[in-house]
């Protein structure tokens, strides 16, 4: 089924819109949360959860791409979810890791223009992205926003383990030195 017709099914409220979208991105949304959380149980719970979201939250604007509009829904609920399980603990996902791997090249802080920072870093990233080999990019976005580990993006990419190690290194290398040029650092 193309993703409009899903997507209609949603509009039209009708129930076979879920398991449409877990037919065909269930093992895609199942992969992002298990990803963050490293616990097959609780990813399923927040595939649930995204369902649930994704029925209540179809935007004015139909999405355009519908893995996309999912994948950020689970990726938020499954973060959520660890940070509430870790509030004062390392978690057994990715995400912890991948957080202390950005930790040097992305700016930190807190306070009021905290979220204008954000959405000003979120742009520069985007751009930076844009300027990265494809090869490049899909490894560092396959590490830091699908938070994959690193051995299975190697596996996929037909690298060894340290190539992908070091090319995460210096991309993120990079991505601080661009960020230090605009001033975000």
């Amino acid at each position: 089924m193309l993703d409009s017709q899903i997507v209609e099914l949603y509009w039209q409220r009708d129930e076979s819109a879920i398991s449409q979208t877990d037919q065909k991105y269930g093992g895609y949304c199942r992969s992002i949360s298990n990803n963050i959380l490293g616990d097959p149980g609780e990813s399923e719970e927040c595939l649930n959860d995204t369902y649930l979201r994704a029925w209540n939250s179809m935007p004015a604007e139909r999405p355009e791409r519908l893995p996309a509009f999912l994948g950020k829904i689970v990726r938020n609920i499954s973060i959520s979810r660890l940070r509430q399980r870790n509030a004062d603990k390392r978690g057994g996902g990715e995400y912890p890791l991948c957080l202390e791997e950005l930790a040097g090249c992305t700016p930190g802080g807190q306070g009021p223009e905290r979220e204008l920072e954000l959405r000003e870093l979120t742009e520069h990233i985007d751009a930076f992205l844009a300027g990265l080999k494809e090869l490049e990019r899909d490894i560092f976005v396959s590490r830091y926003w699908y938070m994959v580990p690193v051995d299975r993006i190697a596996e996929k990419a037909g690298y060894s383990y340290s190539k992908t190690a070091s090319m995460l290194h210096r991309t993120r290398l990079k991505l601080g030195m661009y960020l230090r040029k605009e001033g975000l650092l």
